[in-house]
């Protein structure tokens, strides 16, 4: 029976609160390992754990920051300034929720961030009001609209960059300016001016957030760096724009091995000049699958590829599967269509890649992990 159900055995405590309690703190066990572990932490809404970042990526955002000044316009659960405060002297973290507030502020404390001033405040009004000029002010504006409906476009959240972008670099040296994963990078450049740098943050492969470094007076074309936090060893690969539109893909049929980028790879576009950069072929240029006849190291997933296969039934049928893990490029068919008409469990250690090759034909590729 579930606890709100129940009377509460702790007369101060409501069976709603020890139910947001109880919550709160299993959704901190993977992503929050620190408060999860900590005694006497305060857990809020699962929708402020929901928006906070994870530790892993935190960690990644304070190890980009310098100096002795930051600004946290929109501290919320106080994840990220915790781990700034280990790097920049003095934060000053704004949330405008008053019990967030309050929940951060005592959640500080307990962790020993004595570094930080929770300020229960409106962020942007905090700033106009402020004479400091920062070293750093870092930004994570909702993408939650009124109706908690979610919202991608720069413009659409809240507080919009884009009609305070001016006031946030005249208060300070440097922006960290946090987004949606789906922020098309593009329309991200477009709006935002001075970015000096931009991180696709994944996480075991799974894209958390786009992270934009502004410096006022940089004008040169900024350096798009990708990582993939994962066991045992996280995955870099950095690029330019200019750099992708110069490279030309080499195109091949599926020879030895098949290389699948990462997520942060294929979020940031760097679909030529990955294969480039790694001597590597492109099986079509819509297909972001590369192939060598010899193995290399690799930020994604390598294969060995055991045969290559037309797309029929007869072909499906001689295969003789019991049951594989199936992925689509650039392929007409959906994977659920693909499991229901060929009747293919989901699992075990073989892998059909459903593809295109460079001369339109459709295939299957069966592989196994390196």
């Amino acid at each position: 029976m579930s606890v709100l159900l129940k009377k509460s055995n702790f007369d101060a405590i409501s069976s709603k609160e020890l139910a947001q309690q109880i919550e709160g703190k299993k959704k901190c066990a993977v992503k929050l390992p620190t408060w999860f572990r900590t005694a006497e932490i305060y857990f809020p809404s699962k929708l402020n754990i929901e928006q906070s970042s994870s530790e892993n990526t935190a960690i990644y955002k304070a190890g980009l920051l310098n100096g002795k000044s930051l600004l946290d316009v929109t501290g919320g659960f106080g994840v990220d300034s915790y781990f700034f405060s280990q790097r920049i002297r003095e934060v000053i973290l704004c949330e405008i929720n008053k019990e967030l507030s309050e929940i951060t502020a005592h959640n500080l404390k307990v962790l020993g961030a004595d570094g930080i001033k929770v300020v229960n405040t409106d962020g942007i009004e905090y700033l106009k009001k402020s004479d400091k000029i920062y070293d750093w002010i870092y930004i994570d504006p909702s993408r939650r609209d009124k109706t908690k409906g979610k919202v991608f476009k720069l413009s659409d959240c809240s507080p919009d960059i884009t009609e305070h972008l001016d006031l946030l670099k005249e208060k300070s040296k440097a922006i960290l300016l946090k987004t949606s994963p789906l922020l098309d990078i593009a329309m991200g450049l477009k709006e935002l001016k001075s970015v000096e740098e931009i991180h696709v943050v994944a996480l075991n492969n799974d894209v958390k957030e786009i992270l934009w470094v502004l410096k006022d007076q940089y004008h040169a074309e900024p350096l798009i760096k990708t990582i993939n936090i994962k066991k045992p060893q996280d995955e870099f690969f950095a690029y330019k724009r200019s750099s992708e539109y110069l490279t030309k893909s080499d195109f091949s049929e599926p020879l030895d091995f098949l290389y699948e980028p990462n997520a942060a790879i294929l979020k940031a576009g760097a679909f030529k000049t990955i294969g480039n950069e790694f001597h590597l072929k492109k099986l079509h240029e819509h297909t972001h699958l590369y192939t060598s006849e010899k193995l290399v190291k690799f930020p994604g997933r390598v294969f060995k590829i055991l045969s290559v296969n037309p797309y029929n039934k007869k072909s499906i049928a001689a295969l003789n599967i019991g049951k594989a893990n199936v992925t689509i490029r650039n392929f007409p068919i959906s994977v659920a269509d693909i499991r229901k008409k060929h009747k293919i469990p989901e699992g075990g250690e073989l892998y059909l890649f459903f593809v295109k090759d460079l001369n339109n034909k459709l295939q299957i590729l069966k592989c196994v992990k390196t």
